[in-house]
């Protein structure tokens, strides 16, 4: 299993933080994404830029406090985890951790460094829509 981690603190309401990543019927601010069908409250699909489907069942939703969620797609298999944290500065401390399988060797070496940079493309669009 590759496991990778990302933390990162925002000047925000936390409320406001919790709405964008939450609602996926809002994307257009992720870079990576050319849509998210969602299926039901509980499952929807993220399309990459190329059209590659993942699939997506949350598995909990605590308000302004935790997100997780199961992925699956071709080629990888695994958990996402989103921890909201309010800090005494008033700012927002995001803790996400992504848990994934691959199907293969070289997807397994590869996967790390993909994460990572998945994830910096996330907080760095994340921060765009939050100054908007």
């Amino acid at each position: 299993m590759v496991e990778q981690n990302i933390k990162k603190e925002f000047n925000c309401d936390i409320e406001k933080l919790w709405d964008i990543i939450t609602n996926n019927s809002n994307y257009a601010w992720r870079s990576d994404l050319s849509k998210i069908e969602i299926i039901d409250d509980k499952h929807f699909i993220e399309y990459a830029k190329n059209n590659y489907p993942t699939h997506f069942t949350i598995t909990s939703k605590e308000k302004l406090k935790v997100y997780k969620f199961d992925i699956e797609n071709t080629n990888i298999k695994g958990k996402w985890i989103g921890i909201f944290k309010k800090l005494d500065n008033g700012n927002v401390l995001l803790d996400f951790t992504e848990k994934i399988e691959t199907n293969n060797f070289i997807m397994r070496l590869l996967a790390k460094p993909y994460l990572k940079k998945q994830q910096k493309r996330y907080m760095k669009d994340l921060e765009k829509e939050l100054n908007k």
